[in-house]
């Protein structure tokens, strides 16, 4: 079924090829795996599209997986970096976050989700915005192996740091400069880096 989505914050209507019911995981799957073009999450069962992504937002998500990366491979630590395309579940929903970041042995090749992320994160965009401050939030704190959650604005240097700590307590802090410590896994990236 083509349903029509209305992009407010582009003015413009386009067509957009989602399915109008409920999926299960595998099925969700076998769909996406046929799709030529587009982006998908299935939240709570339901494929939903996602807008095509602005330069700011590209950009960003690129800086933040190398800073990440950069700051592994220093503390030489057996972690890997994910960018979007993989998959984190949560329940019923299947999500692609801009970044990822896991420790432990390596996946296989023909992975396509993330068991254990221990960092996730974001690239605000206006059409996704509510939803990665408050939604997603609370979704992937439900994950046992997420320690931290980074949400980064796309066109100004600040980013949100949710950390669990080992009580299970949510601290959260706004950083506009400087070092930011992700500890598990124990490494260091800055603001700077990732607004390069």
């Amino acid at each position: 079924m083509c349903l029509i989505r209305m992009d407010h914050s582009m003015s413009k209507v386009a067509a957009v090829d989602e399915p109008a019911f409920r999926m299960s995981r595998e099925a969700y799957r076998a769909w996406a795996e046929q799709r030529e073009a587009g982006r998908f999450e299935r939240v709570n069962g339901v494929v939903v599209a996602t807008a095509p992504e602005r330069a700011n937002h590209n950009l960003r998500k690129f800086r933040v997986a190398q800073a990440l990366d950069a700051a592994v491979r220093a503390a030489g630590l057996p972690c890997q970096v994910f960018t979007d395309g993989m998959t984190v579940e949560v329940g019923d929903s299947d999500y692609e976050p801009d970044a990822v970041l896991r420790c432990g042995g390596t996946l296989p090749g023909d992975a396509i989700a993330l068991p254990d992320p221990l960092v996730i994160v974001e690239v605000l965009s206006p059409a996704t915005s509510g939803i990665d401050r408050a939604w997603k939030l609370q979704e992937y704190f439900r994950l046992p192996s997420l320690r931290h959650y980074l949400i980064v604005w796309a066109d100004k240097p600040q980013i949100v740091h949710h950390r669990r700590g080992d009580d299970g307590e949510i601290e959260t802090r706004t950083v506009e400069g400087g070092e930011m410590g992700l500890d598990p896994p124990g490494i260091m990236i800055t603001v700077e880096d990732v607004y390069a």
